[in-house]
Formats: structure tokens, C-alpha cells, sequence
């Protein structure tokens, strides 16, 4: 891939401030605008599609995917925690993906004050074919750049995240939005056992 430098490469709105500095100055600053501009620019993408092709919002989008890895169900506060997501807006998305047959939420026999939010077959076939979708999208958009950059970066990317939530003392594992479809769900901290709802 060709190097690309500050003076040829076209620079995002949040890049603009920092455009001027030479190589080498404010890395950290710079590599944070950097990553902002790319997560604006993919997420509002996302957004968009997923509004047009399936009238969803990205963040029904991120509940329908922290159910489908978990097909035992999680509790709403574990679904505000995986999301980012307020307690009062995860009841308002699960209100409407309710209301849309794409998850059912119970409370559980021994705790009638914790509710339990699972995927319908529906939502499990419905948010299978958007995250085929999403996974098509981000290919798309990402066309351009080769697997060997792509690795690196992911690489390089790890080391930010390690750093970072050290630093900050958060909570690197998180987990993240979209699994592998093809691959079996993983059974996360937080998630409910086995044993009916």
C-alpha cells in the first residue's frame, strides 16, 4: 500500500485542527482524532443502511447482537453494561423490539424485580441477516485496503485499547457488538446460566 502523508491525504472534519502540525508531533493527539474521524464516518454509514434496509437503529442493533451471542437471555442492567447504554434507554429499545417481535423479555421466578431479554426466533433471523449485511457493509467501505494493512492495524489497535484501559482503569473485555455469525455463541461473564427463564 502506498505511504500516504499529511499533505496528500484527505483529512476528516476532526482532523482539520491538527492538519498543519508536522509528522512526528502530538502522535496521540492525532491518532485520537484519527480514530474518531473513522468511527464518525463507518458509524453514520451503519446508520444510515441500517435504518434504510431494515428500519432499525444502530443501537437496537448492538442489543439484538449482545442477545444473539447470549441465547439463554441477559438482564437489562448486563445489556446497558455490554452496550454503553443507559438502564432507562435499554428499557426504551427493548420496548421497541418488543413491540417488534424481535426479543421477549420475562422476569425471573426467584427475582420478580430483574428482567430478562432474549431473542424470538424472529430476532434471532432477523438480526442474522442484518449482521450478514453489516459484515458485507464494513467490507465495502474497507475495499480499499489490503488484509495485511488491515491486520496491522488491529494490532497496532490492540495495544491502544491494552494501554488505555489500564491507564483509565476500565474494563478491557467488554464485549464487542458483532460476533462471527458461523461461529457458536460464547457464553460471556454476565449471562444467564442454562436453566429456563
Amino acid at each position: 500500500m502506498a505511504e500516504l502523508n499529511e499533505t496528500t491525504e484527505p483529512v476528516a472534519d476532526l482532523e482539520l485542527w491538527v492538519h498543519g502540525l508536522r509528522a512526528g508531533r502530538k502522535p496521540e493527539l492525532r491518532l485520537w482524532l484519527r480514530m474518531l474521524a473513522i468511527t464518525k464516518m463507518l458509524s453514520q454509514e451503519v446508520r444510515s443502511r441500517l435504518r434504510l434496509e431494515y428500519g432499525a437503529t444502530l443501537p437496537q442493533f448492538d442489543i439484538l447482537a449482545q442477545l444473539y451471542r447470549e441465547p439463554q437471555g441477559l438482564r437489562l442492567g448486563e445489556l446497558s453494561r455490554r452496550t454503553m447504554v443507559t438502564n432507562g434507554n435499554v428499557t426504551g429499545l427493548a420496548d421497541r423490539l418488543e413491540a417488534e417481535g424481535w426479543i421477549q423479555r420475562e422476569t425471573l421466578d426467584d427475582d420478580r424485580r430483574v428482567t430478562v431479554a432474549r431473542l424470538t426466533r424472529r430476532g434471532r433471523e432477523r438480526f442474522a441477516e442484518m449482521a450478514r449485511a453489516h459484515e458485507g457493509w464494513l467490507k465495502e467501505l474497507m475495499a480499499d485496503v489490503d488484509e495485511a494493512t488491515l491486520q496491522t492495524a488491529f494490532a497496532a489497535l490492540a495495544s491502544v485499547k491494552a494501554s488505555a484501559s489500564r491507564r483509565a482503569g476500565g474494563d478491557e473485555e467488554i464485549a464487542p457488538a458483532v460476533q462471527d455469525i458461523d461461529g457458536p455463541p460464547q457464553r460471556r461473564a454476565g449471562a444467564l446460566p442454562k436453566r429456563g427463564l
